[in-house]
């Protein structure tokens, strides 16, 4: 009915698009987090002996013999241990992005904001925190990889593989890391966007509200 119809006009709103750029966001920012978790660092290339996948499956130790085969297996899982704590906690705050504004959009097509306008007021306070939150902990994530990547594991590690003629195993950001790290921030300034459109929005409701006889 006309309900449903009204609900479905919100999907077209400045905010809700906003709020779907959001989640496009999030969810690459959960895959780039996803890869840097899951790779420890292997072929990034076709031309290295097939890519990652050859990597992955054991051909990259084909060069190693005797004890550096066995000392490359341990610095790539104890790189891999390093990296895993930064790498999961980017995926936790990734998929809580994803979430967020899922909900707000359920919210709002359920037409919660015009029964209870002050949320609008809660949804800027919100979007404006995780916004400014946004800045510590891009800022934690940069310098706990980098951390990681000046560590002795990954250098030692890098010397092992360049002895041997292997490359894609320096220790430097990658591709993924910088992505997610560049997503963040067209992330913070969505979230920006949102909490000024969630102000408009609420002068609108409230303005309505106020003449409810030309609705």
């Amino acid at each position: 009915g006309s309900l449903e119809r009204r609900r479905c006009l919100y999907l077209r709103t400045g905010r809700a698009c906003c709020q779907m750029v959001e989640v496009l966001l999030a969810a690459l920012i959960l895959v780039c987090s996803s890869v840097s978790c899951g790779s420890a660092g292997g072929y990034t290339g076709l031309p290295a002996l097939g890519g990652i996948y050859y990597y992955q499956y054991g051909g990259a130790y084909s060069g190693f013999s005797g004890a550096d085969g066995e000392r490359a297996q341990q610095l790539d899982h104890r790189f891999y241990l390093l990296k895993l704590p930064i790498a999961r906690a980017a995926m936790v705050v990734g998929g809580c992005l994803l979430v967020f504004p899922c909900v707000l959009i359920l919210v709002s097509v359920l037409q919660v904001p015009w029964h209870f306008p002050a949320w609008l007021l809660i949804e800027c306070t919100l979007y404006t925190v995780i916004a400014v939150g946004t800045v510590p902990a891009l800022y934690y994530f940069l310098h706990s990889l980098l951390s990681i990547y000046n560590s002795s594991v990954c250098k030692e590690r890098e010397q092992l593989y360049q002895s041997k003629g292997y490359q894609g195993f320096w220790c430097s950001l990658h591709g993924a890391e910088i992505a997610a790290g560049l997503l963040s921030c067209m992330a913070a300034m969505a979230y920006l966007l949102s909490a000024g459109l969630a102000v408009r929005d609420y002068r609108t409701v409230h303005e309505q509200k106020k003449k409810p006889l030309q609705l």
